[in-house]
């Protein structure tokens, strides 16, 4: 299942010059942080090895232009940012879901700093007062060393509570976080204080200290953790 794409039309590796633009795009905001900033945050991430320190330097300023709706003059970081995608190749990032899981698929040749600045763009193309948390993603996924995988999610969801999180917790955390504290199957939404009482207990439960199986026990008071979060937010 496609939970986000973005189509980037480049320059060949083999071309003179260096051309950029952005072609299909879909990029769900909601619910926060949503499925676009993942994948966005995540091609940056791909790339953010293969930056010298002037690129990282002049991400970050494109970036704060960018998310204040400021002039940004072509062209930058080495490419042309343009909306004609005559004569250029295809590259394809998207965020899939299946099952358990959350992936980063890429098809086409595109370079890590071309995606990265694409991502940057399209970022830029989005709702003025919604470009803050956005922005805040692109930017944990700039000080990203590490795998590209569930661990790369957690981080730049925020949700840093357990090492990875499944896919229905982005695409229903409030179904995800009523089945978590197993309020799933009641007709009636929960009051706070039955949150609050039934977290203590399955918490208590969890713990090795009072019985619970020692492996997997972080994962699990960090998810029981994060279900009371979203229902009393």
């Amino acid at each position: 299942m496609i939970l986000a794409e973005l189509e980037v039309f480049h320059s060949r590796n083999y071309s003179p010059t260096r051309r950029l633009a952005l072609g299909y795009r879909d990029l769900p905001l909601d619910p926060p942080p949503g499925f676009g900033p993942l994948l966005l945050g995540g091609i940056v991430a791909v790339g953010a090895d293969e930056l010298d320190g002037d690129d990282y330097d002049a991400l970050l300023v494109l970036m704060a232009q960018l998310e204040n709706g400021l002039r940004v003059v072509q062209p930058r970081i080495r490419n042309r940012f343009q909306t004609d995608k005559h004569g250029l190749a295809r590259t394809v990032g998207r965020l899939l879901g299946g099952g358990e899981h959350i992936d980063f698929d890429f098809d086409g040749n595109g370079s890590p700093l071309q995606m990265t600045l694409a991502a940057t763009y399209a970022a830029g193309q989005l709702p003025l007062n919604l470009r803050p948390r956005v922005f805040d993603v692109l930017r944990a996924g700039l000080r990203w060393r590490g795998p590209i995988g569930p661990s790369l999610i957690t981080h730049l969801s925020g949700r840093h509570g357990a090492p990875a999180w499944s896919a229905a917790a982005y695409l229903d955390p409030s179904r995800w976080a009523l089945d978590v504290l197993g309020f799933g199957d009641r007709p009636a939404t929960p009051t706070k204080r039955e949150v609050q009482r039934t977290f203590r207990r399955l918490v208590r439960d969890a713990h090795p200290d009072h019985g619970g199986e020692s492996e997997g026990a972080a994962q699990r008071i960090a998810e029981l953790t994060e279900a009371r979060r979203i229902l009393l937010s």
